[in-house]
C-alpha cells in the first residue's frame, strides 16, 4: 500500500500495536483516526499525537461500529485506509469446559468486530480512486497457542476471511493485507520484559516497511517460520480455486 497522503481509520489503536502503527502513520503525514472504548485513552494519545482524531467505539457493539461509521464518513470524506487492529487475548483451556461468555467475546470482538466494521465502510472504500483494509490476524493463526484455543481459531477465522475478502475485492479499488504478528512486547496479555517478546518499535519499523510492498501479508522475518507452518503457497491456491468456481458458479 501506500504510505502517504492517506485518511486512516485505525480500531483498538490507543495502546500496543494500534497505537504504534497510528503513530507511524502520522508521522508521515497520513491523516489518523483513532478508535477506542475509553475516552481518557483517546484524549491521552491525540494530545501526544497533535493533529490526531479520535473516535469512541466498542467494536464488539455493532450498534456502536454503525454509529461510528457514519461519522467517520460524515467527517472524512477522503477516508481509504481500514487496519482492524482492536482483539483480545484471554486464556483457556480447550481440555475442559470453556467459559461460555468469554468465548463469546473473543469471536465477537477479534472476528465479527473487523467484518463488522469492514461492512460499514465497504461501499465508502470502494468509491475512493485508491483504498486499502489492513488485519490484523496473529502467527497464532497458523500456529495456534494450545492454552489461547479460541484466540487462536478466531485469528485463524479472521485470515480465511481476508482471503475471500481480497478474491472478491480484486476488481475494485481496494486492496487486502494482512499482519500477523509474532509474540511483541505489548499490554495485549501483560506487557513486560520477557526476552522472547519482539520490542515493539521493531515490529513497527519491519511492519511499516511490509506495508509498503505489494504483498499479501506485511510477516516481519521472526513470524514466518510459525506463519509457514501453513504454507507459503495458498494464495494461488485460494485465487486459482476461487478463479475456477467463477467461472464455472455452482448451481443455486
Amino acid at each position: 500500500m501506500q504510505l502517504t497522503d492517506n485518511t486512516i481509520f485505525i480500531t483498538g489503536a490507543t495502546s500496543g500495536i494500534g497505537r504504534g502503527l497510528a503513530e507511524a502513520f502520522h508521522k508521515l503525514g497520513n491523516r489518523v483516526i483513532i478508535a477506542g472504548r475509553r475516552k481518557a485513552l483517546l484524549e491521552q494519545v491525540t494530545a501526544a499525537n497533535p493533529g490526531m482524531k479520535a473516535i469512541e467505539l466498542d467494536i464488539a457493539d455493532p450498534i456502536s461500529i454503525q454509529a461510528a461509521a457514519e461519522r467517520l464518513v460524515a467527517e472524512n470524506p477522503t477516508l481509504n485506509v481500514l487496519i482492524n487492529n482492536a482483539g483480545i487475548m484471554p486464556f483457556d483451556d480447550a481440555s475442559g469446559p470453556m467459559d461460555d461468555a468469554q468465548a463469546l467475546s473473543i469471536v465477537t470482538t477479534n472476528l465479527l468486530g473487523p467484518i463488522r466494521m469492514t461492512s460499514a465502510l465497504i461501499e465508502h472504500l470502494k468509491a475512493q480512486p485508491r483504498a486499502a483494509i489492513v488485519n490484523n490476524t496473529s502467527v497464532l493463526a497458523y500456529t495456534p497457542l494450545a492454552n489461547t484455543a479460541v484466540y487462536s481459531a478466531s485469528k485463524a477465522a479472521l485470515h480465511s476471511y481476508t482471503l475471500s475478502q481480497r478474491f472478491m475485492l480484486r476488481n475494485t479499488s481496494v486492496t487486502v493485507q494482512e499482519i500477523a504478528p509474532p509474540w511483541v512486547n505489548t499490554d495485549l496479555i501483560k506487557k513486560g520484559d520477557d526476552p522472547r517478546a519482539m520490542p515493539l518499535d521493531a515490529f513497527i519499523e519491519q511492519t511499516m516497511a511490509a506495508l509498503a510492498t505489494d504483498a499479501e501479508e506485511a510477516i516481519v522475518e521472526s513470524a514466518r517460520p510459525m506463519r509457514d507452518n501453513a504454507g507459503p503457497q495458498e494464495h494461488a491456491l485460494v485465487m486459482g480455486f476461487n478463479s475456477y468456481i467463477a467461472e464455472n458458479p455452482i448451481p443455486v
